[in-house]
């Protein structure tokens, strides 16, 4: 009984600093089976387990927690995927606390249960033991599904109608699938060779994926589905065309937007050059603009590419930060400045073009904004300068806009996601469905993995009831 109420949560072992600064290798290392269980053991197994409702796909938490219990770690990992196919992702980059660990009952009197890194285990247990096991194939229904984008929407959307019988393909626009998983987030967070194991996993399920495939220019979305027989699609193209903030300067050398800098060292293993083709200029010095989950992968890749000091410079203080508090705590372990309050007003490059200062200016913080965080404002007369060899733009993304400028009668925002009911996740234009970041701006993993997961549902409702009139116009404004 006295582990049963153990209020402290299990420990989980990582790098020290001084080490993984020097690599890229992950930093979390995982529990092994004893603390596994150890940890299972901290949950109430709640009748009405609120943790559930926290879980944007909707995971039965308190089953695969007593199976870890029970030390049937594959059952555990088995009863993960009935709802999510990427455990081992999510269970890394999730931000659990904010979701179901927040309403876990053990977190009212003491930490609560460390659900993302029990998730995390047995997704690992399972890929250790050998070959993942492949829930049977339903009978085909013949019927073809168009999925855009294969980030953690258009993965988990694919993989959800897929086990219910469709043919599903998805159209990626990289050389390589995994969207934001694979170009965004770094090795040390989440390592490459973990994104293209859940991804074949989908792949085993049946769906295909083609790479080097742009929708709205290798083909439209309008040609994939008049002339190449896919009856519906789910547009999940994220958001990943970068924002900059306007100010003189922005075009020097050496200043990159966060995109294009994890880009190249995600995707591109930029870090590895010349052993891979793509290089990246890191100077001794360099600037991270932005307080999210991005800027702290940004800063964190910098100093293991090779900076000597990387400072993050944020506009507010540190409560209004929206990184992970264990991704601000990581960095800070690293080395990395935080300069709250604080924000660039011009850079200044030298007679070559290359950036060589930042000049800032000290802010205070007023009433809220719309975004509920208080609005940041100037202190006149505060600007002084900082030396620097790199900058890294990290202060959001909007959506790309090709698919819907290719696509007409698909309508958009004035942000540039696309306009979708709620609930049903369809579009204004008939067999179109989308989500993730495409659909509600930039937000998390799981949360583009809830939203893929809700689409596949109305998808297959679609087409099911294809040919009863009226049906697009009763989805779409979520009348079923």
């Amino acid at each position: 009984m006295a582990r049963r109420l153990k209020l402290e949560r299990t420990p989980m072992s990582k790098l020290p600093p001084e080490e993984r600064i020097t690599t890229f290798e992950e930093v979390a290392l995982g529990y092994t089976p004893e603390e596994a269980i150890i940890e299972a053991e901290r949950c109430l197994l709640c009748k009405r387990p609120p943790c559930v409702a926290g879980c944007p796909v909707s995971i039965d938490i308190p089953s695969f927690i007593e199976l870890i219990k029970k030390g049937d770690f594959i059952g555990a990992v088995k009863k993960i995927k009935e709802a999510n196919p990427l455990p081992a992702i999510c269970g890394r980059v999730c931000p659990q606390e904010d979701q179901c660990e927040m309403k876990c009952v053990v977190g009212i009197k003491g930490q609560p249960v460390a659900i993302g890194r029990l998730e995390r285990f047995v997704a690992d247990y399972e890929a250790s033991q050998g070959e993942v096991e492949i829930p049977p194939r339903p009978a085909p229904k013949g019927k073809k599904v168009a999925i855009i984008g294969s980030g953690p929407a258009g993965l988990t959307c694919a993989s959800e109608l897929a086990k219910k019988g469709y043919y599903v393909t998805i159209f990626e626009a990289l050389h390589k699938p995994g969207g934001v998983l694979m170009y965004g987030i770094p090795q040390f967070r989440l390592p490459k060779e973990i994104v293209a194991r859940e991804i074949d996993y989908v792949q085993k399920l049946g769906v295909e994926i083609f790479t080097n495939f742009v929708v709205g220019k290798t083909r439209t979305l309008d040609e994939l589905m008049s002339e190449d027989g896919y009856e519906a699609a789910f547009v999940a193209t994220g958001a990943g065309y970068p924002r900059f903030m306007g100010i003189p300067g922005e075009n020097l050398l050496g200043i990159y937007s966060a995109n294009e800098f994890l880009t190249r060292i995600n995707l591109m293993r930029a870090y590895k050059f010349p052993d891979y083709d793509t290089p990246i200029k890191v100077g001794k010095r360099v600037v991270v603009v932005g307080a999210g989950n991005v800027a702290m992968d940004a800063a964190r890749s910098a100093l293991r590419a090779g900076a000597e000091k990387v400072t993050i410079v944020y506009r507010r203080s540190r409560k209004e930060m929206t990184a992970r508090i264990e991704e601000i705590e990581n960095a800070e372990e690293e080395g990395v400045e935080l300069k709250i309050l604080t924000n660039p007003v011009r850079y200044i490059g030298d007679e070559d073009g290359w950036v060589k200062e930042v000049e800032v200016i000290k802010m205070k913080l007023g009433e809220p904004d719309e975004s509920g965080r208080r609005r940041p404002i100037p202190i006149e007369g505060s600007e002084y300068r900082i030396p620097v060899d790199t900058v890294v733009i990290a202060i959001g993304q909007v959506p790309n806009p090709i698919v819907p400028q290719t696509t007409p009668g698909l309508e958009t925002t004035r942000h540039g996601t696309i306009v979708a009911n709620p609930k049903t996740h369809a579009t204004t234009r008939e067999g179109v469905f989308t989500g993730g970041d495409i659909m509600t701006g930039a937000a998390t993993v799981i949360l583009a993995a809830g939203s893929g997961k809700t689409a596949a549902k109305y998808i297959d409702y679609y087409l099911t009831h294809k040919d009863e009139p009226g049906i697009w116009e009763k989805i779409f404004k979520g009348e079923v």
